[in-house]
């Protein structure tokens, strides 16, 4: 039942419907149980008269020469019979059957019902077509061997029913009087009570759309606070999104800059009048880094962005830690033989036991790849010295624990650099290799989003150069 029926769902309309439909339904049940009550406060008084009429009619049994006599004086039945309402009906019967006196039409008590002396019995039954109320007793003569006597006074129940109707009548007639103004306080109670929401939705319609900070939930009740709550959290997580995406486009813009001037500059430069074939060429050559520099640094950033922007949304499946090292140390090989780089996986095989865990693989697969980029990028080598990278994935299925580790032979990170090489854009002094800064933070993030925590280390503690050694610690456990 509904009694505020809309198309959107309202919640005032919602505890008002669940508030009033049971209000609603208890109107007849009350009108039910009022009708019993009154039927029974009617019946007592006039069930107690008819038990002294027949307690009185009892004592006329008598005796008289071995024969059992019932004599009722005429002015006593003239009393009897005197009401103007009811008519009244009273019957004497002996055990076999014979009427000492009164009405012999009045029905007899249930068969099944053993007659029991000194004990009065209340019945309803129809008296020529008419409702009665039947008062009966037994009584035992005083004659030896004669059985019990019946004693029956009935009486119609006009006036019992209009005590009744003027008992539900004074009862029911406040309870509808009273009803609309139950209604009425219902109403203004769930007006003051879902006021606050109001208020609440005041406040936020009058903010500024740039205004993202938290709700202020000192005054809602306690039943909205975990509402309040959670959109203070949405507002959080937003405002940390839109802070994404506006360093984003600083980062973006500024790291752009440098190798789209340098485009735009060799452009000028292989346009410039008088210029020969290898001034051509070089500038044609400078163009191609440049382009590859600006293509390195765009993926870059879009895989930071993807890294940050993913949060706990990202898609989990089971990983093999080694296959994916393994596929990318190869992905590199060609790479580290123009270098003139010994680069090689030593570590547990793929499907190994302990090599899983639960994962994005994309993002995993660029985690391993910025890591082995990294190294690549910053480990001298020529053909007389070349340099060493070694990739590994270790683990510890007693302890839970999954590692990948990939070390190089380079020149090591000074210990009051190793916090910072985390940051976006921040590079070693010093160090002219290409690279865009944001590999390593990169690393971290994704680590981040796998609840993984990465390590700097010597590779070689004690020896010159003492190289680079990251360690990135999985938990794997339940």
């Amino acid at each position: 039942m509904n009694i505020f029926q809309r198309g959107q769902r309202s919640l005032f309309g919602e505890i008002l419907d669940w508030m009033l439909t049971p209000l609603l339904l208890l109107v007849p049940v009350s009108i039910g149980v009022t009708w019993l009550v009154a039927q029974g406060i009617a019946n007592a008084p006039f069930d107690r008269a008819l038990e002294y009429n027949v307690q009185t009619l009892a004592t006329l049994v008598t005796v008289q020469g071995q024969q059992v006599r019932f004599y009722l004086p005429q002015p006593s039945r003239d009393i009897l019979r005197a009401d103007d309402s009811d008519r009244v009906y009273y019957q004497v019967r002996t055990a076999e059957g014979d009427v000492l006196g009164g009405d012999a039409d009045l029905p007899l008590p249930p068969e099944d019902e053993p007659p029991t002396d000194e004990r009065v019995f209340m019945r309803d039954e129809r008296m020529r077509n008419e409702l009665v109320r039947v008062a009966y007793t037994w009584v035992q003569p005083a004659l030896p061997g004669s059985g019990l006597v019946l004693v029956q006074v009935a009486e119609t129940r006009t006036k019992q029913k209009v005590l009744a109707t003027e008992i539900i009548k004074g009862v029911l007639l406040p309870q509808f009087a009273i009803l609309p103004l139950a209604i009425l306080l219902i109403w203004l109670a769930l007006v003051r009570g879902i006021k606050p929401l109001s208020v609440l939705e005041d406040r936020i319609r009058e903010r500024n759309p740039d205004d993202l900070s938290p709700l202020d939930d000192s005054g809602v009740p306690v039943e909205v606070a975990p509402l309040v709550m959670s959109v203070n959290g949405l507002l959080t997580r937003l405002q940390d999104s839109i802070a994404t995406q506006k360093r984003f486009l600083a980062d973006a813009a500024h790291q752009l800059k440098t190798p789209l001037a340098g485009l735009r500059m060799q452009a000028d430069l292989a346009q410039r009048e008088g210029a020969n074939a290898d001034e051509l060429k070089q500038s044609l050559k400078q163009i191609g880094r440049a382009s590859v520099r600006a293509t390195h640094t765009v993926n870059q950033l879009l895989a930071l962005a993807r890294a940050e922007g993913t949060g706990a949304s990202i898609s989990r499946q089971p990983c093999d830690l080694a296959r994916l090292t393994i596929e990318v140390v190869r992905e590199a090989v060609p790479r580290a033989i123009e270098k003139h780089i010994d680069i090689g996986y030593d570590g547990l095989e793929a499907g190994a036991k302990g090599v899983m865990l639960q994962g994005n693989l994309t993002l995993l697969k660029e985690l391993v790849r910025n890591l082995v980029d990294n190294a690549l990028n910053y480990t001298p080598s020529t053909a007389d010295r070349p340099g060493v990278i070694t990739a590994r994935v270790l683990a510890d299925p007693f302890g839970r624990v999954l590692m990948l580790q990939v070390e190089d032979n380079g020149p090591g990170i000074a210990m009051h650099e190793r916090a910072l090489v985390f940051e976006p854009f921040y590079r070693v002094l010093g160090n002219e290799a290409d690279g865009s800064g944001l590999g390593l933070p990169i690393v971290r993030e994704i680590a981040n989003q796998h609840g993984a925590r990465v390590t700097l280390d010597d590779a070689h503690p004690g020896k010159q150069p003492p190289g680079t050694c990251f360690s990135v610690r999985f938990d794997t456990g339940a």
